[in-house]
């Protein structure tokens, strides 16, 4: 009996996306962050014709507060476990999806881009792949609350405010990045922190790797923003030179200013949005 990660929320998001008819955009958040953190997003790109489907990692809870309440349920989900579902969540679509992630999840849309089920990708602020080679100070020290303790590599690390305000939501005010953290900030899982930090020095790791020639690959799109501390400009930039070397399809990149890491969630998510949606319309991907 063959076994399925797709949860009952994402199977009906998909059958609602297939009975539509109209193109999909698959949404995959990264660390700290659920399923939910996309909701203003999937409402605007709704609105421009597009079906919507926001995938969960393996384990992750249906709401904040149960995140919270079940600190524990991610322990030691690999990259691979999120990218596997992602492609599981994609094989019940009826059309090849845009794909569209922030962080880690811009890592794991860049590896599902690589096996060539996305029709174009948008990687927002991504988590490096193996082969990105910059390691900026700050993105070390926003690392280092997970990086900091080798036994974290098993277990989930919820962050404090002050870790919040300098790894995601540094560019806001206060009031505001309080907000963010007491609405939408859940624990994390370290091991994927721990399987990027590494795949430059393992030579056989293949976790973080993302097939950055497949010709099968789509138009992609790396967004960055200026004044993100955990994913700096030199990161982005490593992963927009490393995937402009697929020769069948379009790279480009583009930077956001006065944003940090929490662009996609703060009150600066709609200029991303926009630069999407426009990446989309220029590449032939509108809906």
């Amino acid at each position: 009996m063959t076994t399925t990660t797709v949860t009952t929320r994402e199977a009906a998001e998909v059958a609602a996306a297939n009975a539509s008819g109209r193109r999909p955009v698959v949404f995959v958040h990264g660390l700290w962050l659920l399923a939910g953190s996309w909701d203003p997003w999937r409402a605007r790109f709704e609105e421009e014709g597009y079906a919507t489907v926001a995938v969960d990692w393996p384990g992750d809870q249906p709401t904040v507060a149960e995140a919270h309440s079940n600190a524990a349920s991610l322990a030691g989900t690999s990259v691979a476990d999120v990218a596997d579902h992602v492609a599981e969540v994609i094989g019940g679509l009826d059309q090849q999806p845009i794909v569209v992630g922030h962080s880690f999840g811009g890592l794991l849309v860049q590896i599902i881009a690589g096996r060539g089920i996305a029709a174009g990708t948008v990687t927002i602020d991504p988590a490096p792949s193996k082969g990105v080679l910059p390691l900026p100070f700050s993105a070390l020290k926003a690392a280092f609350p997970v990086l900091g303790n080798p036994l974290n590599r098993g277990r989930t690390v919820t962050l404090t405010f002050g870790e919040f305000r300098y790894g995601f939501a540094n560019a806001v005010p206060e009031q505001e990045a309080r907000h963010l953290y007491e609405t939408l900030h859940t624990p994390a899982p370290g091991r994927p922190l721990f399987q990027a930090a590494t795949a430059n020095v393992v030579p056989w790791s293949t976790a973080t790797r993302a097939d950055h020639r497949n010709p099968e690959r789509g138009p992609m799109l790396v967004v960055t923003g200026e004044k993100d501390n955990i994913v700096p400009f030199a990161l982005a930039n490593a992963a927009y030179k490393r995937q402009a070397k697929n020769a069948q399809h379009p790279t480009e990149i583009v930077e956001i200013p006065g944003v940090g890491h929490s662009l996609v969630i703060d009150s600066h998510w709609t200029e991303v949005a926009d630069a999407a949606l426009a990446f989309l319309g220029k590449h032939g991907l509108a809906a």
